[in-house]
């Protein structure tokens, strides 16, 4: 038994969750338009060029959490993840999963996305473990910080490493799927990395490396 590992966002579906989840706050009025959308997209132009600050991004990404009662972030998640996520899970991601779960590999998730977002998305493809940045709740509501490290570059790694030493598991024979070059610490890592839909920087490393390239879209 091997652990099969996967990147959420552009891997298992065709988009970036956490950017559709603020987009999604400021179309529903949730949010600032102005101010919101601009700095969504900004944010998520430095990560897609390997510069984000996660901490600022965190900063601003949770601050929604903190301004409303739970239970109504989690009726908005739902409409979230019923009108933006489903539409874009992909059927080969689909089947690549249960490839995996019918050779007996335990299956992971690994995202930079909040635990907040991709919990019931995780869900939809029937995954149980997840390693993601955590928001704090503290006293019944969310309060706007992250608790631990923040899953994001060396930050994958070092929770992986954390959840692998409470557990029988190791990295024998371990695979990750990932369409990003800010997974290149997690890539090099395990045994089997496998770029999928790649951006320009993972598929140019991922070539000169002689890793899998493949496509679920």
């Amino acid at each position: 038994m091997s652990l099969a590992i996967f990147d959420l966002d552009n891997t298992l579906i065709a988009d970036d969750s956490d950017f559709l989840w603020g987009q999604f706050l400021v179309d529903r009025g949730i949010v600032d338009k102005d101010r919101y959308e601009t700095a969504n997209a900004k944010f998520y132009d430095d990560y897609k060029q390997g510069c984000l600050d996660i901490v600022d991004f965190l900063g601003f990404s949770l601050a929604p959490l903190a301004a409303h009662d739970p239970e109504q972030l989690y009726r908005w998640r739902d409409e979230f993840v019923e009108t933006l996520i489903k539409p874009i899970t992909l059927t080969a991601a689909h089947a690549l999963v249960e490839q995996h779960r019918a050779a007996g590999d335990t299956l992971l998730v690994i995202t930079a996305t909040n635990r907040f977002v991709t919990e019931p998305i995780v869900k939809l493809y029937g995954i149980d473990n997840l390693l993601a940045t955590t928001p704090e709740f503290k006293d019944g509501r969310y309060t706007g910080k992250f608790i631990d490290t923040p899953c994001f570059q060396a930050g994958k790694v070092k929770q992986l490493q954390d959840w692998l030493s409470s557990s029988v598991l190791n990295l024998d024979g371990s695979c990750f799927y990932s369409d990003s070059h800010n997974d290149l610490p997690l890539l090099n890592l395990v045994e089997k990395p496998v770029a999928v839909d790649p951006d320009d920087k993972l598929r140019v490393a991922a070539q000169q490396a002689g890793w899998p390239i493949i496509s679920l879209r």
